[in-house]
């Protein structure tokens, strides 16, 4: 199912929905721009969310693009390391709610 061509779909969307997929491009855009936070961490950042929903189109956009504008090996393997812990710590804290009191 994954084929980064299916990206080429997008036309698609937009020609059904166009100015949805307007506002959507815009606010992606302007979420990515650099600001307080530059570029590169905002990058690093999506580079996380991707691999706790598991995306392989924004991982591999966003991998990309964070080594595009100076990230390294071992920033997105720490991007990975973040993902995994809150993963993790998510389960363990929603693992609480099927605890019985004592």
């Amino acid at each position: 199912m994954y084929d980064l061509k299916n990206l080429s779909k997008m036309k698609n969307l937009e020609a059904n929905a166009p100015e949805a997929m307007k506002a959507f491009v815009a606010f992606d855009k302007a979420a990515l721009a650099g600001g307080a936070i530059p570029g590169k961490y905002k990058e690093l950042m999506a580079l996380a969310v991707a691999f706790t929903t598991q995306c392989p189109y924004c991982i591999e956009i966003h991998s990309n693009k964070a080594r595009e504008i100076g990230a390294s090996d071992p920033e997105i393997a720490e991007a990975v390391l973040i993902a995994a812990a809150l993963r993790a710590g998510g389960a363990i804290t929603h693992g609480t709610h099927a605890m019985k009191g004592t």
